[in-house]
């Protein structure tokens, strides 16, 4: 992939956070390359296949007594799977016993993986959305069923009892377990790092490492500021849709790659620190409105905002003559604790003193926009 000359620039002597752990090598020498200086904290400990016991036992399990069904969730996971049981000296064994099952893959990638190894799937979804699996099996019957459903560490917990209640007899081979990284310590510098803006980005190549450093910034006691810090100032990359959900349900906006490829993520993030160092220009009420960094220009003369209402101008320039209910605009206000509906209302008062009150406006029932051409 190609990235512009902006794009690369703008990784010059930016500082990005990376939590991965199996791939933690590869991402920050890619960003590295481009000038970034890279802060590491694994979130994450990974079994390699080969010494995982449970999922040598399951797939012996699986040669002795073939399923009738697969359900292969992660190219990379199935991959892992055969591999692991070549080590073994069983691969050849396992492709066998899974070619006599009805092959169900989440996505292009499940579906490549099962091809390299000569199998082929008998239906696939489009996506990667494990909802788009469950809702085809939605009219099948399972009951009594032998259904094997690969896993990628905790990706397909939510299929796996799915299928259960529906009567399916349901065995998971589990690819590259995952716990929490021994050595936390990094993980306490990386939240401090955020929630102190002293990063220009974070990456996440997996949703459980984006849930780990979530509780960890809760542990700390810094939860609002790290989660207030990624909303509005930090940059949160994420490999995929599946990893991005963690941050969707706290409000936090996200930048992905059109295809999960770390080369891709680092040229994606490339592109959103260009376009945030040129800053966000916009036309409101027949004012120029500009935001760059912490600074706030209207009509070229800098406004002084402090954090609540600067919070609130972000929120509503990030998706200019949207209406943003009042619980979209509480969950952008820095802190912690109990807020109600009244804070909202009360930060609008002081962004409209600012800035005039006319650039803002509120939408009977609904929120508040700010006044751009519709």
């Amino acid at each position: 992939m190609t990235m512009r000359a902006g794009a690369v620039g703008a990784l010059v002597d930016s500082r990005i956070g990376i939590t991965s752990s199996r791939r933690g090598d590869e991402l920050a020498a890619l960003l590295e390359r481009r000038g970034a200086r890279v802060e590491a904290a694994p979130a994450l400990a990974i079994t390699p296949c080969p010494d995982d016991a449970a999922l040598r036992a399951v797939t012996a399990r699986c040669i002795e007594r073939p399923p009738e069904m697969l359900i292969a969730t992660t190219g990379l996971g199935m991959s892992g799977w055969l591999e692991a049981a070549a080590e073994w000296g069983r691969r050849r064994e396992l492709v066998a016993s899974l070619r006599r099952a009805e092959i169900f893959a989440r996505g292009p990638r499940s579906v490549a993986a099962l091809r390299s190894a000569g199998l082929r799937e008998t239906w696939a979804s489009d996506s990667e959305a494990m909802e788009d699996v469950l809702a085809h099996l939605g009219g099948r019957q399972l009951h009594g069923r032998r259904i094997i459903v690969q896993e990628h560490g905790s990706s397909a917990p939510g299929l796996t009892a799915t299928l259960r209640s529906r009567g399916g007899h349901v065995s998971t081979a589990t690819v590259h377990r995952f716990s929490v990284a021994a050595d936390r310590d990094p993980l306490y510098r990386m939240v401090g790092l955020v929630a102190d803006r002293e990063l220009d980005a974070i990456t996440f190549t997996s949703a459980p490492a984006a849930r780990v450093l979530l509780e960890v910034a809760a542990d700390t006691g810094r939860h609002g500021d790290f989660l207030t810090a990624l909303r509005r100032d930090v940059v949160t990359a994420c490999i995929g849709p599946v990893t991005a959900e963690v941050f969707d349900a706290w409000g936090v906006p996200t930048i992905r790659p059109a295809r999960a490829r770390l080369a891709e993520l680092v040229a994606g993030l490339g592109d959103a620190l260009a376009t945030r160092r040129q800053g966000t220009r916009l036309v409101v009420a027949d004012h120029e409105l500009v935001l760059r960094g912490e600074q706030v220009l209207l009509d070229g003369v800098e406004v002084r905002l402090t954090p609540g209402p600067r919070a609130m101008l972000r929120a509503l320039a990030g998706r200019p003559g949207h209406v943003l209910s009042r619980a979209e605009l509480l969950a952008m206000l820095p802190g912690d604790g109990l807020r109600t509906e009244h804070a909202v209302e009360a930060t609008v008062a002081r962004l409209r003193r600012a800035i005039g009150p006319g650039l803002v406006r509120t939408v009977t029932k609904r929120g508040y926009r700010l006044a751009v051409p519709l």
